[in-house]
């Protein structure tokens, strides 16, 4: 399994943290002092399931994906997060196991800091504890509406969900989307909850209708309202 190398944090590396980058420079670089830097190559294993380590974790550059593996050996691909976000922030407030694995999608370099320091700045802090709660709203939201969906969507309306939510990850320029690197098939099977083989038909489906247009490894999406009316004629929304 590929191994991370050591990397300095700095208070100008902190500016690429979403908890950060409102605050001045001589709080950055307190902070700093408390983080280490670490770079996993892709494919790394960065946070295991079920781990008692309560750290946090920064992302300065590259894309991490988090996974839940069931006793039964059942993958579920959760989201990506991309340079900016944090993880591993839920262990550190509530000293509970880790709920999940998170494995580097790209090269990726990270600081870490203690579960004790990263509350500590949280308290001391009111930029930071802000930001930090209204990511933790956003996501039990997002958390809450997958419920919904495997609760009341088909397969296909769970496709175009995860297709509209991949939109605004990837980011939305005049009405239209390129999701790249695009997940799998099977990939995308795990995050709906369905076979690959529903995937596959679905997105072909898609393309022939000119709702996708797809080259190898990209998702384009011509026109995101027409794709948004879509989920929202079965959402309610």
């Amino acid at each position: 399994m590929p191994k991370p190398s050591r990397a300095q944090i700095s208070a100008e590396s902190l500016l690429a943290v979403d908890l950060f980058r409102g605050l001045n420079e001589n709080a950055r670089r307190s902070i700093a002092q408390l983080c280490e830097g670490a770079r996993f190559p892709a494919g790394s294993h960065i946070v295991e399931q079920k781990d008692n380590h309560t750290d946090v974790f920064f992302i300065i550059s590259g894309t991490v994906r988090v996974i839940f593996h069931s006793k039964h050996g059942k993958e579920v691909q959760f989201r990506d997060q991309v340079a900016g976000e944090c993880f591993g922030e839920l262990s550190a407030i509530d000293g509970a196991l880790r709920s999940a694995e998170v494995i580097a999608s790209t090269d990726v370099f990270v600081g870490t800091i203690k579960a004790s320091d990263f509350l500590t700045i949280a308290t001391n802090f009111p930029p930071v504890s802000e930001k930090l709660l209204n990511q933790l709203a956003s996501m039990v939201r997002s958390l809450s509406d997958r419920v919904v969906e495997l609760s009341t969507l088909g397969v296909a309306n769970r496709i175009h969900a995860e297709l509209l939510r991949l939109a605004h990850a990837h980011g939305i320029v005049d009405n239209a989307s390129c999701i790249s690197p695009a997940p799998t098939h099977a990939e995308f099977a795990s995050r709906v909850s369905t076979q690959r083989e529903a995937v596959t038909k679905e997105i072909g489906r898609l393309v022939r209708t000119g709702v996708l247009s797809r080259t190898r490894g990209t998702l384009q999406i011509p026109d995101i309202s027409r794709l948004e009316m879509m989920v929202q004629s079965l959402s309610g929304s």
